[in-house]
Parts: C-alpha cells; sequence; structure tokens
C-alpha cells in the first residue's frame, strides 16, 4: 500500500520553483486587482476579501503540488566517487596555528 505512495513525485527542480513563484505571485496581484474593482464598484468590502481568497486558493492548488510542468529542467548530477581511505594531507602554512610575539 505504501509503495503507491513512494512512487508520487515530491520535488520540483529550480526553474519549476522559480515558474511556481512566479504563476504564484501572478495570480495573487490579479485577483486583488479584480477584487479591489469590484469591491469598490459595488461598495462591498467582503467581495474583495472573497475573490481575493479565492484567487489564492486557485494559485496553491496550481503551484503547491510538484506537477510535471514543474520538473522539465532536472539537475544533472555529477557521478559519486569511489570512496577512499582519507589520506592525511600536510597542513598549508596558511591554516597552521600562529604564535603571536
Amino acid at each position: 500500500m505504501f509503495s503507491k505512495f513512494n512512487s508520487i513525485p515530491t520535488h520540483m527542480d529550480y526553474k519549476g520553483q522559480k515558474l511556481a513563484e512566479q504563476i504564484f505571485q501572478g495570480i495573487v496581484l490579479v485577483s486583488a486587482v479584480i477584487g479591489f474593482v469590484y469591491g469598490l464598484v459595488i461598495e462591498q468590502f467582503g467581495w474583495t476579501v472573497y475573490i481575493v481568497l479565492a484567487g489564492f486558493a486557485i494559485s496553491c492548488v496550481l503551484t503547491l503540488p510538484p506537477w510535471p510542468m514543474y520538473r522539465r529542467s532536472p539537475l544533472a548530477w555529477q557521478p559519486a566517487l569511489p570512496e577512499s581511505p582519507v589520506e592525511a594531507a600536510p597542513k598549508p602554512e596558511s591554516l597552521k596555528k600562529k604564535k603571536h610575539k
């Protein structure tokens, strides 16, 4: 049963994060302007709040889940290096403790 949950992708790449942030800000800004104008015209502040909250909810649905459009540019990681024993490298002169006179 839990294997179905493990197959769900839970990540976005960096370009996807930037896109999600731009979409979120755009929807919230547009809904705020529309809500303000509509509330001003009908003289009801409550409708302004409802429209802004609706825009927020829509933007959350579009940007919080890691939709495939946010995973189009995965990072190409370097292959892992084989493990080797840690060699005792000599300390550079700049890192040695200096004696003050």
